[in-house]
This record gives structure tokens, C-alpha cells and sequence, in this order.
């Protein structure tokens, strides 16, 4: 039985892919066990959903537990990232800013393994030492890390670190993984090695709901982990302030209150009540969430480029879901909506008033909405779902374990 070990850096409930990738690894008979730090207490009890039953081990670093040991090994490596953070602006730049890279590495390093695959950019780091040790290691890059994040939230981290990393992942892994096409051609031209296998980042298909529109009025859906700035919402809701026709937004995610006062003071006094907050949920609840509504907001912006080039999750649950769909024309969003004739519509954001009258135009016409839904489940399942996406992220692996391990 071959031995995968899957490096992380967080709480499963958070990381869907790695979540995806661990359990069709174990369903197909792989000895699957995922490498993370318990570093989260809100998303323990998450996390123990998810695990029940699941057909793959979990060790974690605790530095959530109230034990002595625990709480003494977070603060102490809350302190030396703190410090190399400090010195990053001095051109010494260390993977201890990036969390605690020599306790994940010795786990990491000390579970036999055929196959590790490394996620985020932490386990990077650790997988290139995993690759100078005669290791076996395949890069998943859900996100351009050195390419991620804007100007202003940069500070403090290593980003030539990063970018060597990666460089190295591309040219020594036995395979990388991106979720679109647009991300792999990107990193290939950037790094060079083997062309990135394209994994999007699907979810298995869930039953199907009522087509829409399903409220009156329509309602438009957004999620994330974090509702902030840099995502276009605001410049979504100055031009759903314009609109005419009756509709609702409904935003889910964490949200700090001034956040929420500055995103409510964007609307008119008369639609404050038709924008609605709802807190993060279960994974296993997400679906039905989302469900309930009637037009999912997919408003990736063209900075910084790795949000260009990828594909989140979001338009992938939507489909799934059978939402019609709004989406900003990036690179990553424009594969999906040409590969699902029909699901959605492309929009520009830089234009309140245009925006407006395009919001208007669809909530109006009920039929091409639910046209949209259904087009958009039809995508689901005929190309975006985890029963398509799984054989090839298993074919990637099977041929991954029988090359040889790189050795320059």
C-alpha cells in the first residue's frame, strides 16, 4: 500500500482541497496521512466533523490546547517568526516567518512516506528540504504565493524565499498541480519544468436543488473565509445601490463591525435591509447555503495575479448548486465560463452605473435566470465536479510513484 503524506499548514476546514485530495487518495486505497498545525481553536470542532470516519490519519503540531507544552511552543515560535519577520527588510529572510518551519519539517520528516505533497507556502519550504533528502514530493499550487497578496499586505514576508521555493518545486517535483489551465501556463513561463496537471478545485456533486429563481426577489450570494477589502464587493454594491428592481445580497464570512458599518454605508437608507451578514458555517453546511439563493457572485480582482490567474472556489459551488452566475472577467473565470456555455454572465466592475443596469436587466427576466441555473448545473456535471477532477489527480499520483526521485 503505498504510504502519501500530505504537508499543510492549517485546519482542514479551511483547506477543501487538501480535504479532497486526502480522502480520494484514501478511498483509493493509499496510506494517507496529512501533516498541519492545530494552530485555530474556533475550527476544532469543524475539523472533528470532518474527520469522522475519514479514510486518512491526521498529525497535527496542538498549539491550540491549553496544555503547558502547547501554549510554550506557540509562544515561543509566535516570537522567533516575529523576529524574522523584523529582519526580512534587511535582506535576511528566513521560513520562520512563515510560521513554525522547523517543528512542521521534523514531523514531516519523520512519516514514511512514498509520496509527499506539499500545500501552501510553509510546506514549500519544507519540501524542498523533503526533495534535498531523497524525498519523493509533489507541489500543489493552488496559489501563486510570491505572486499573491497586494503591495500594501506584503510586509513581512519572504517573498524571494517563496519565489525560490516554488522554482525549485517546478523544476524537482515528480508533479505540480494548479487549479487552471491560465495558473499552470503562468508558473511554467515563470519557472520552467514540467507542465503543472490542472486540478480545479471542485467539490463532489450534491443533490440537486429546485432550479431557480427560487426567491422573490432575487437574491445574490457571496462567501468567503474573510469579507474584506481587495474583492470587489464594495465596488459590487455601489452599483447594486443604483439598481431599480427589487433584490437582496446576502455576504458570508468573517467580518470585522467597521467593515460592516463601511460596506451597509454604500447602500441607501431604503436597501439596508436587503444586505445581510451571515457568520462562516460547517463545510457540510455550505452547500445547502448556498442553494438557497438564486445568483452567485464570483468577483475575482485583476490584482494581484495569482487571483487573476485561478480558481476559487466559489464559482465551483455555485455551479454545483445550480446558481446562475456573475463573474469578473479573469483569466482563471473566463476558462470556466467558456467551457459552460451559458452560466453566467461576465461583468466589469469600474462602472456603477453600467453595472446597474446589467443587475437590473437579469433580475427582471426569471427565465434567463434560471436558464443560467440550469446551464450552470449542467457545467457541474458534465465537466466541474470532483468526479471529474479526482481520476486525474490519481493518475498524477499513480505516475508520480513510479519515477525516479529527482536528483539535481
Amino acid at each position: 500500500m503505498p504510504r502519501i503524506l500530505i504537508v499543510t499548514s492549517g485546519p482542514l476546514c479551511r483547506n477543501p482541497r487538501v480535504l479532497k485530495e486526502a480522502t480520494t487518495l484514501g478511498q483509493a486505497g493509499h496510506e494517507v496521512t496529512v501533516a498541519t498545525i492545530a494552530n485555530i481553536k474556533r475550527f476544532e470542532d469543524f475539523d472533528r466533523e470532518l474527520l469522522a470516519g475519514a479514510p486518512f490519519k491526521v498529525r497535527s503540531l496542538d498549539r491550540v490546547s491549553s496544555s503547558p507544552l502547547a501554549m510554550f511552543a506557540a509562544l515561543s515560535e509566535r516570537a522567533e517568526s516575529w523576529r524574522a519577520r523584523r529582519a526580512i527588510p534587511a535582506g535576511r529572510e528566513s521560513p520562520t516567518a512563515l510560521g513554525p518551519f522547523r517543528a512542521l519539517r521534523s514531523l514531516a520528516m519523520g512519516i514514511p512516506a512514498d509520496l509527499t505533497i506539499v500545500h501552501t507556502e510553509l510546506p514549500f519550504c519544507i519540501g524542498c528540504d523533503l526533495i534535498r533528502n531523497g524525498r519523493r514530493v509533489a507541489a500543489d499550487f493552488e496559489d501563486w504565493h510570491s505572486h499573491d497578496l497586494l503591495p500594501s499586505a506584503q510586509s513581512g514576508r519572504p517573498l524571494r524565499l517563496i519565489g525560490a521555493s516554488e522554482r525549485e518545486l517546478m523544476q524537482r517535483s515528480v508533479y505540480t498541480s494548479a487549479p487552471s489551465a491560465a495558473m499552470a501556463a503562468a508558473l511554467h513561463g515563470a519557472y520552467g519544468g514540467k507542465m503543472p496537471v490542472v486540478v480545479p478545485n471542485t467539490f463532489p456533486l450534491q443533490a440537486e436543488e429546485p432550479p431557480v429563481p427560487r426567491n422573490n426577489p432575487p437574491s445574490f450570494f457571496w462567501f468567503s473565509q474573510t469579507i474584506g477589502e481587495g474583492r470587489g464587493i464594495e465596488e459590487f454594491l455601489s452599483g447594486w445601490a443604483l439598481t431599480n428592481s427589487p433584490s437582496r445580497v446576502c455576504l458570508l464570512g468573517d467580518v470585522s463591525p467597521s467593515y460592516e458599518a463601511r460596506l451597509r454605508g454604500l447602500v441607501p437608507e431604503g436597501r439596508k435591509s436587503s444586505l445581510s451578514f451571515l457568520p462562516i458555517t460547517s463545510p457540510e453546511r455550505l452547500p445547502r447555503v448556498i442553494a438557497g439563493h438564486d445568483i452567485g457572485l464570483a468577483l475575482e480582482p485583476r490584482l494581484p495575479e495569482s487571483r487573476y490567474l485561478t480558481t476559487t472556489n466559489k464559482i465551483f459551488q455555485y455551479m454545483n448548486a445550480g446558481l446562475a452566475i456573475l463573474a469578473t472577467e479573469t483569466a482563471g473565470q473566463r476558462e470556466v465560463l467558456e467551457n459552460a456555455p451559458g452560466c453566467g454572465l461576465a461583468i466589469a466592475l469600474d462602472d456603477p452605473v453600467a453595472l446597474a443596469r446589467t443587475l437590473d436587466a437579469l433580475v427582471a427576466d426569471r427565465e434567463r435566470m434560471a436558464s443560467m441555473g440550469r446551464a450552470s448545473r449542467t457545467g457541474a456535471e458534465s465537466r466541474y465536479c470532483w468526479e471529474k477532477t479526482a481520476p486525474v489527480l490519481l493518475a498524477a499520483v499513480e505516475r508520480s510513484l513510479s519515477l525516479e526521485i529527482p536528483t539535481k
